[in-house]
């Protein structure tokens, strides 16, 4: 398939116009190099995906020119950059124990210009990186992390179809689930439902598929009556995550009490679609659902409400007490309210919608089958 066939290629123009936004929000700094070091921000900028173990290095200068290095395997490939080099990530077949080294010499020698001051990501900027280097600092991961939350269309469509991956998967598990399924079936199913859908392998595959628990991998263990089943969904396409979940009563016939969970968890979505838009605070929308929830003690919500997605399965904004973020237009969330308890719910409700923050409120992306 050629890249004018693949829906899902590389938008060079997309991954410029980011690149320019970048530039824009680091021009007060006076920064004449921009180092860029974790693989998805590299991905951000330049469309190209990088799996781990290699690590891949862009520098993007004042002027917009942008240095790209990759492993050697990838390196013809398509990307949004001006001069892309190669580093061996291997020597005869085997993986070269310290990826960045090798990636900061190539990255190091193409520079011709040695920078005064530059705009890196502490996170991954290593000792091979600032090595030879005289210049001042700064940390450049606030920055980057702000920016990616706002999803442009190439971005969305990646994050949509790996959401079809896992609306394909739901509909399998509600096939499947009955007592006595066992875990490992059920997850061995969905993951090729998974790799179907997308007509690819899954570049991640998560996270929740255990029955009668409140998460975790599948184990060599059948599904119970009574029980309530998870199924918190993750998938990668390309490096773009998804993140929803349903729960299924093993049964087929939730308890009195696990239905009226089902339905205090559901009841959050209206409140959440009623209150999101961009400005709101992200904690004052935690506080009223734990408020709300509270109000079913001994039954618990004591997670998180939700948090961004896109090139990290969890990222800003966050819906946490611990943080103080407010919603902005572009924003992809998950939002998951749950309700647990061991003894009468065996073990929770958890149901996890998708939304996209809009100019005027949010956009449901996820209008999938939520019963039990």
């Amino acid at each position: 398939m050629t890249a004018e066939e693949d829906p899902y290629g590389i938008d060079l123009e997309a991954c410029r116009g980011r690149q320019r936004r970048l530039l824009e929000a680091v021009a007060p700094d006076g920064t004449d190099l921009l180092v860029i070091s974790r693989r998805e921000s590299i991905q951000w900028l330049t469309g190209v995906h990088i799996a781990a173990p290699y690590e891949p290095l862009a520098a993007i200068d004042a002027a917009g020119r942008v240095t790209l290095v990759l492993p050697s395997r990838q390196v013809n490939q398509p990307a949004a950059a001006d001069e892309l080099l190669p580093y061996e990530e291997k020597w005869h077949s085997t993986l070269r124990d310290v990826q960045q080294a090798a990636s900061a010499a190539v990255l190091h020698a193409a520079l011709k210009t040695k920078p005064r001051r530059i705009g890196c990501e502490y996170g991954s900027f290593g000792l091979h990186l600032s090595a030879g280097w005289d210049a001042a600092t700064f940390d450049l991961e606030p920055t980057m992390f702000r920016l990616r939350r706002h999803k442009d269309p190439d971005e969305l469509r990646m994050l949509r179809h790996a959401n079809e991956a896992n609306q394909a998967m739901y509909r399998v598990a509600r096939e499947m689930v009955r007592p006595g399924v066992n875990e490992l079936d059920v997850y061995t199913e969905l993951y090729a439902t998974a790799v179907t859908t997308l007509g690819e392998p899954p570049t991640y595959i998560g996270q929740d598929y255990r029955s009668g628990a409140r998460g975790g991998a599948p184990r060599d263990r059948v599904a119970q009556a009574g029980e309530l089943y998870i199924f918190d969904l993750g998938v990668g396409f390309r490096g773009y995550y998804s993140d929803n979940c349903r729960t299924l009563a093993v049964s087929g016939e939730p308890t009195d009490a696990q239905q009226r969970a089902w339905e205090a968890v559901k009841a959050i979505f209206p409140l959440v679609e009623s209150t999101i838009e961009p400005g709101a605070s992200c904690r004052q929308l935690f506080e009223t659902v734990q408020k709300q929830l509270d109000e079913y003690l001994p039954w618990k919500f004591d997670s998180h409400l939700g948090h961004g997605v896109g090139l990290a399965p969890q990222e800003g904004p966050h819906l946490n007490p611990y943080w103080d973020d407010t919603f902005a237009e572009g924003d992809f969330l998950a939002v998951e309210p749950g309700l647990y308890f061991e003894e009468a719910l065996r073990h929770g409700v958890r149901l996890e919608q998708n939304y996209l923050v809009t100019a005027s409120g949010v956009e449901l992306l996820t209008d999938w089958p939520l019963g039990l």
